[in-house]
């Protein structure tokens, strides 16, 4: 049996189902990189990311990481690239060969690489459903790409608007509509975020960071009313392929 020098991983929590796994596994067998493995680092809590970072982690050369951890790892590393950092997430981390760990955050790629092709001149305004790490690396390829955003939540806030108040008046100013909230994901599919879906139009542009199911209720109720909609699976791809160029 061949000892896998090359060790990569994917931290989180309750990720079995983990997508980057299955990827890179089939990644390596097409390459015929036979010492190298792709494994789930699955984590409990804060203490058990804690007790990983003490020592085990010296074993393995890169690491994605996904909810909820992505703004926890921030204290166990030794560098973080400018996007990350302003950001406030960090979803790939680099292990050096002298053991030092560098955050970088790849969502910001992949995100760009998938809705790009998507827009049109009318779509100069968005609605960023949700307020976690994944929802600030969209806002940040916004700002790149020159869109204005609003943070939707259920709560508003200072810089955020509740669910309650998508009018029609502002849905048919914020063309632009991307679902960085779990609701929806598999197994609870018959559930979708609560935005007044009839005042959707054809000019909609709806996507969702959300790969399984391939076709969220999100996206479903988009598609009936003639928006143009996406999956995260796109996204994944690119970030996956820019995490690899990091680690090597």
């Amino acid at each position: 049996m061949i000892e896998k020098k090359h060790r990569y991983g994917l931290i989180g929590k309750n990720i079995s189902y983990s997508f980057s796994r299955h990827y890179f596994t089939d990644k390596f067998k097409k390459l015929a990189l036979e010492d190298h493995s792709y494994e789930n680092v699955d984590k409990k809590s804060k203490e058990e990311l804690a007790s990983f970072f003490e020592e085990d982690f010296k074993n393995f050369k890169g690491f994605s990481v996904t909810i909820p951890f992505k703004h926890e790892v921030f204290r166990f590393l030794d560098a973080v690239e400018e996007e990350a950092e302003k950001i406030g997430a960090v979803n790939c981390i680099k292990v050096t060969e002298d053991h030092k760990l560098v955050g970088y955050n790849t969502d910001v790629y992949g995100f760009e690489k998938a809705i790009k092709p998507m827009l049109k001149p009318m779509h100069v305004k968005a609605l960023i459903l949700g307020t976690g790490g994944a929802a600030k690396a969209v806002a940040y390829v916004f700002d790149n790409l020159g869109l204005s955003y609003k943070f939707v939540s259920r709560t508003p806030g200072v810089s955020k608007i509740s669910y309650a108040n998508l009018s029609q008046e502002l849905l048919s100013e914020y063309l632009v509509i991307v679902n960085c909230s779990p609701v929806g994901t598999f197994p609870n599919t018959d559930k979708c975020p609560e935005i007044p879906y009839p005042f959707i139009t054809a000019n909609h542009v709806l996507f969702d960071l959300i790969y399984n199911p391939a076709e969220t209720l999100f996206l479903s109720k988009g598609k009936s009313q003639g928006a143009a909609v996406k999956n995260g699976l796109e996204m994944l791809e690119q970030q996956a392929e820019k995490a690899w160029n990091i680690w090597n």
